[in-house]
């Protein structure tokens, strides 16, 4: 059960707000005052505060720099009758989650509740939550998202979430099933990216023995597993046009029919979709049908990438070297200096969130701490291989370039070896995927030193 602290002098409203967090399942302790807030901080050890600013014997932004002195603070909402700019501001500055003007609706009290709650600091949440299903960071524009997930949890509406790749597009997801009154229900992942075409219809509709070779028993999907909980259907954006058409289907009537079977069967259950593409870009180009880029995006959740939030970056460390030392077993003491983040801060983070958790693991297993120079570095190498790569074919507006920047014939090379692999080393499939002709594709291939997976044939003379 969620813990709330609510410090106003005024009873009425006290009792009023402190009365709609219980209804709503939480523990609320009552403060009238300065000193007895911190007093009950103690004792109650709130999930999150809410407090008035004008008080006699110490105002609320005394009562919020106390809570910020102590170790995982909980978020603070400032309440006021006498809002300003200036008070805001104040507000804002000293490092309140979030600033509300009275009177005030219940809805809104509520919504801005649950984002303070979404965003607890991740030494309290590891402990409750599970450490790995949360979002850490306090930047403004994390904070939004905090807001916005709290603003649609509950809400019968399709979420999109939009993010670079490691962004923490998946964590959204659980913090929408979370909130969104399915806890209780099963949560299931799908990363449509990595599920072959062929196969991505029996993974998510379920197959009915016989069906195809190999099918020698009766499969649930997905979609039937997630019955009364959530489907995160990660990077959506590479599925493919028929395969869009299918889902389409069961988004209109909520029908699941396993592949082979003659009946199918309705379910209940919330789809969450993430993806790293500009899907609505994908719309204009014709990759992605328009009536499922709507049937999906009933609601937009966009993540920033770490490069954006850097102020965050302490937090984060903090939160994955304690996370590491438990996996590893190792003393739970902090080896992050002002030379760790000095240094973590130089680099562009292609991998974003994700790359910093395995630079961190890395540098712990090597070394054991993450001021030893030599294993950080080595970790960062490591770290930023792939996912540099990858960003080559970023679209132009993206990240900033590397120090070294690759060439035009490297950036060529990369893209035409991925397309290669991709087609599983079918030349024909690569050229027709590429836009030229099979002998262009060969030639180029010879001239970069890459393999000819069929043999050279048919280059140009």
């Amino acid at each position: 059960m969620p813990r709330a602290l609510v410090i106003d002098d005024d009873d009425a409203i006290r009792e009023m707000v402190a009365l709609t967090l219980e209804t709503s399942g939480f523990a609320v302790a009552r403060a009238r005052n300065a000193r007895d807030a911190l007093r009950e901080l103690e004792s109650a050890r709130p999930d999150v505060v809410l407090c008035d600013i004008y008080m006699p014997g110490g105002d609320g932004l005394s009562v919020l720099r106390e809570v910020q002195a102590r170790p995982a603070p909980p978020p603070v909402i400032l309440m006021t009758a006498r809002g300003s700019v200036e008070t805001a501001a104040a507000a804002e500055e000293t490092g309140a989650f979030d600033y509300l003007a009275k009177p005030f609706d219940v809805s809104v009290l509520l919504d801005r509740v649950s984002a303070a709650l979404a965003a607890r600091p991740a030494g309290r949440a590891a402990a409750e939550d599970g450490p790995e299903s949360m979002i850490v960071g306090s930047h403004p524009a994390v904070v939004e998202v905090y807001k916005a997930v709290a603003r649609v949890a509950r809400l019968r509406v399709p979420v999109l979430v939009l993010g670079e790749t490691g962004t923490g597009k998946e964590l959204v997801a659980r913090a929408l099933h979370r909130f969104g009154g399915r806890g209780s229900g099963p949560l299931v992942p799908v990363h449509c990216g990595a599920i072959p075409d062929t196969l991505l219809e029996s993974e998510l509709f379920g197959h009915r023995r016989g069906a195809f070779t190999d099918a020698s028993r009766d499969r649930r999907g997905a979609l039937s597993q997630a019955a009364g909980g959530t489907l995160f259907l990660d990077e959506i954006g590479e599925v493919s046009a028929a395969f869009q058409v299918k889902l389409l289907r069961f988004l209109e009537d909520r029908v699941v029919t396993p592949v082979g079977a003659e009946a199918g069967e309705a379910v209940d259950l919330r789809v969450v979709a993430g993806t790293h593409r500009d899907v609505k870009r994908m719309v204009g180009e014709g990759r992605f049908r328009e009536d499922l880029y709507y049937r999906l995006s009933g609601y937009v959740i966009r993540i920033p990438p770490l490069r954006e939030r850097l102020s965050d970056l302490p937090a984060l460390v903090a939160h994955f070297e304690r996370l590491g030392r438990q996996e590893l077993g190792l003393p739970e003491i902090s080896t992050v200096s002002a030379a760790v983040l000095e240094r973590l801060s130089g680099h562009t983070w292609p991998g974003n969130v994700r790359e910093l958790a395995h630079v961190i693991r890395r540098a712990l297993i090597d070394a054991g701490r993450l001021d030893d120079t030599a294993a950080l570095e080595h970790a960062l190498q490591e770290g930023a291989g792939p996912a540099a790569a990858s960003s080559w074919s970023r679209p132009i507006g993206g990240e900033p370039l590397p120090a070294t920047p690759p060439t035009l014939e490297e950036v060529e090379r990369h893209h035409i070896l991925s397309v290669l692999a991709s087609a599983g080393g079918n030349q024909t499939v690569a050229a027709r995927l590429l836009g030229i002709e099979r002998k262009t594709l060969a030639r180029k291939l010879r001239a970069a030193g890459g393999p000819l997976a069929e043999g050279g044939e048919g280059e140009e003379r």
